[in-house]
């Protein structure tokens, strides 16, 4: 039987504060304006690679502060290619985290190459001490991951790749519109990876992805890598994927990042009411803390609770979803089994991963179910339900 993804459906009915809510008003009054331009590349027949993708390529950029936008079929393809377009490949080693989805250390081995697994610290970001200590002179790559939606300490690890000239993937999957130090994340590194998946903060009708540099030449020869290899209609420089974004989900995209400054606003609105209920349970309850530097956008409200499990039922209980992510680390999942790397081997990394809990954040959410969830997990510590 193959794994089916349910993760993009709605919540059962049963579930009064649901983790996801995919339909909203705004959304609703866009729809009619997506299906207008749907029709509008259905009569000029452009459905792969058209006008439609090329300006909303453009919208992105902006969006990310890159010169460059390169529209692909996932944000995993993005990562692939942009590895690919940096020369990684058999011999190499790149070093990311393992708390991430499996696709940041997957798509170093589908490239052949050999992900290097570090520790992250308290924020669930790469830590930028095990970074320094791991990186030699076979690492190609280094991927960071912004978990959540909160930007890694990007100056710190900025100085320890440039001292050694090793150039930095950005896993900006979950983090679209996020910012460190006032830099947009997709535009510090050598090249930013998106995911556009249903479950993103911008998100399209199915699976989508995006690349942004600011460098000419790897644009270009990303370009080149999400479509065969191509230099024109009849000549193939290299080979390579068909990973192109179709027209449909580029129009959906467009109003996408029409609405994100609307959709990131109501999610810093939402995280900041959980802070200012949820910091008393102090010693119970660990909640995500933003680096001054930091503009975190809250794909995802993550804290660390003791008896998690026993919680996580009392809110199930009670009505509400949430969520692990992940509950099981990349080097200790059976497809990483030849990569060698023990349990134990990443101390934080593996005990996060018994506390974690994903509590729901999505901008469709009302001040009164928030505050219910709260009211919930307060009742659950104060009275010690077991």
């Amino acid at each position: 039987m193959q794994y089916k993804d349910n993760s993009v459906q709605n919540a059962q009915p049963r579930y009064r504060v649901p983790f996801v809510s995919l339909r909203s008003a705004q959304k609703d009054k866009q729809f009619d304006t997506i299906l207008k331009r749907i029709r509008e590349m259905y009569e000029n027949s452009q459905f792969i690679l058209g006008p439609q993708v090329e300006a909303f390529e453009q919208s992105f950029a902006q969006l990310a502060g890159c010169a460059h936008a390169v529209g692909v079929n996932s944000g995993t393809d993005a990562m692939i290619l942009a590895l690919r377009a940096l020369g990684v490949g058999a011999g190499d080693e790149v070093i990311t985290v393992a708390n991430s989805f499996i696709a940041s250390v997957s798509a170093v081995s589908l490239c052949g190459a050999t992900p290097v697994l570090v520790d992250v610290a308290a924020d669930y970001n790469m830590d930028p001490d095990a970074l320094e200590k791991a990186i030699n002179a076979k690492t190609k790559a280094v991927i960071v991951v912004h978990l959540t939606g909160m930007p890694c300490r990007m100056d710190r690890i900025e100085e320890i790749c440039a001292a050694v000239k090793v150039p930095i993937i950005e896993d900006a999957a979950q983090a679209v519109g996020a910012t460190w130090d006032g830099k947009r994340v997709g535009g510090i590194g050598k090249v930013g990876c998106f995911s556009l998946h249903p479950l993103k903060n911008l998100h399209v009708w199915g699976d989508g992805g995006v690349a942004t540099t600011n460098d000419p030449d790897l644009a270009e020869r990303l370009r080149k890598e999400r479509n065969h290899g191509l230099k024109n209609r009849d000549e193939v420089e290299f080979f390579s994927f068909n990973s192109r974004l179709d027209s449909v989900q580029a129009i959906v995209g467009l109003s996408a990042v029409e609405m994100l400054p609307d959709v990131i606003a109501q999610r810093r609105k939402n995280a900041a009411l959980y802070d200012s209920r949820l910091r008393s349970l102090k010693g119970y309850l660990e909640i995500p803390v933003a680096d001054p530097k930091a503009f975190a956008t809250y794909h995802l409200y993550v804290v660390a609770a003791e008896r998690r499990e026993a919680l996580r039922d009392h809110l199930d209980k009670s009505g509400v979803e949430t969520k692990i992510h992940y509950p099981i680390p990349a080097h200790l999942q059976e497809a990483a089994r030849a990569l060698g790397i023990p349990r134990g081997s990443l101390p934080v990394t593996e005990a996060l991963a018994n506390k974690i809990l994903s509590l729901p954040i999505h901008e469709n959410l009302q001040e009164s179910q928030i505050l219910e969830v709260c009211d919930l997990i307060e009742h659950f510590y104060q009275r010690g339900i077991a």
